[in-house]
């Protein structure tokens, strides 16, 4: 990139000097232990950014160090700005290094920069400064509307701006989707570069409300810090599960079905129908939900409720088999008395235990009394003597 420049005192002839190291470089031959030949480093740097461009010699005979630009314009010479440009600073100036930093970098800076010091001959040193151009916000087109279950949408992702190209991803709700491969285009008029990326999914009803984003993959981005999304709805028929109030409908109650249908759009319509006959006079019908004021066994069938979205109809079904409430109680009496029945042979049980165990205790004990206390079968007489008796 050429700068604009302003005259400096004693510097215009450092540049011929340049181009003169330049020439003679190719003949000079540099040993590695030159303890005067600079140093430097290359540098990679994204648009926008700051590079850091840093010149070393291992020794010092108070010879200057000198940066010069890709044009060959002096920048600096030791602590001497040469250039009327405030986005190049001066860092570090000493006998052995000269570090400068430019700011604000642009596509244009990219290339090599010299570094010489000017002793007899003059050495010099190259460091190639890459510049990356920041890809954009990707941008996702070709959704419109929500798509038919079965059916196909194609989403396009563009980004641009980007050196190196850029490499796109896809993604659905984090798990990565395959694409069509990159397809890049040079900007013209730039060292720019426009990625752009096909996607095609045929959608099913579990894909309805997915988020579908797109990444971009480059040099100059951290993971993640570029991308866009877009939700996609898709259209598909009801489901359709019929719900009974109770799993015991007795005889003489009241009792209601509720028909529960989930699709995209929600059910805008349901038909109540008896399989094999009509609908129960008692029986009313209240949106998706069929009641009836009183069953009656006449009223036993297979119930049938069909929900429609627009997209499509479904019918669901449930089979009623209602309950004589006396068989019911009866049921009930007996399943009480069974309890009832079981609870007496285990307290009949516990009875037989504690009295065979109350008799083995009994029993022991009178052992224990006869045989407890020991008889003594000798008698000391007064005089001592023992006595048989």
């Amino acid at each position: 990139m050429a700068f604009p420049s302003y005259p400096v005192p004693g510097l215009w002839t450092l540049s011929l000097l340049t181009l003169l190291a330049a020439s003679v470089q190719s003949n000079f031959i540099v040993f590695d232990d030159d303890p005067m030949q600079p140093v430097t480093q290359d540098e990679t740097v994204s648009v926008g950014g700051t590079v850091t461009l840093t010149c070393r010699v291992a020794e010092s005979d108070n010879s200057s160090l000198q940066w010069s630009n890709t044009a060959q314009q002096t920048l600096y010479f030791g602590e001497k700005r040469a250039l009327r440009d405030n986005r190049i600073q001066l860092h570090r100036s000493t006998g052995t290094e000269l570090s400068i930093t430019i700011g604000d970098i642009q596509l244009s800076d990219e290339g090599e920069y010299t570094c010489s010091i000017f002793t007899m001959p003059v050495r010099t040193a190259r460091a190639t400064v890459t510049v990356l151009g920041v890809p954009g916000k990707p941008q996702i087109s070709g959704y419109e509307d929500a798509v038919q279950e079965g059916g196909k949408v194609t989403l396009t992702c563009t980004s641009s701006g980007s050196k190196p190209p850029a490499k796109l991803h896809w993604y659905r709700d984090q798990e990565e989707l395959t694409g069509r491969p990159d397809v890049v285009e040079s900007n013209p008029g730039e060292p720019t570069y426009t990625v752009i990326s096909e996607l095609t999914l045929t959608v099913g009803r579990s894909d309805d409300n997915a988020l579908i984003a797109c990444a971009v993959d480059h040099p100059s981005l951290a993971p993640g810090d570029k991308g866009s999304e877009q939700r996609i709805r898709v259209l598909f028929t009801p489901d359709v599960t019929i719900q009974p109030e109770s799993d015991l409908p007795r005889e003489g109650g009241k009792f209601h079905l509720q028909c529960i249908a989930n699709g995209n759009p929600e059910p805008i319509s349901y038909v109540w129908q008896k399989k094999d006959g009509e609908l129960p006079p008692l029986a009313k019908v209240d949106g998706s939900v069929l009641r009836f004021e009183m069953l009656n066994k006449s009223d036993n069938g297979m119930y049938l409720c069909q929900a429609d979205n627009g997209i499509g109809k479904v019918q669901g079904q449930y089979t009623l088999l209602v309950q004589d409430p006396t068989a019911m109680s009866t049921s009930s009496g007996v399943d009480h008395a069974v309890i009832g029945g079981v609870v007496a042979v285990i307290v009949f049980i516990l009875l037989c235990l504690l009295i065979v165990l109350g008799r083995y205790l009994i029993r022991h004990k009178g052992t224990y009394l006869t045989h407890g206390a020991p008889t003594n079968t000798h008698a000391r007489t007064p005089a001592g003597t023992r006595t048989h008796l």
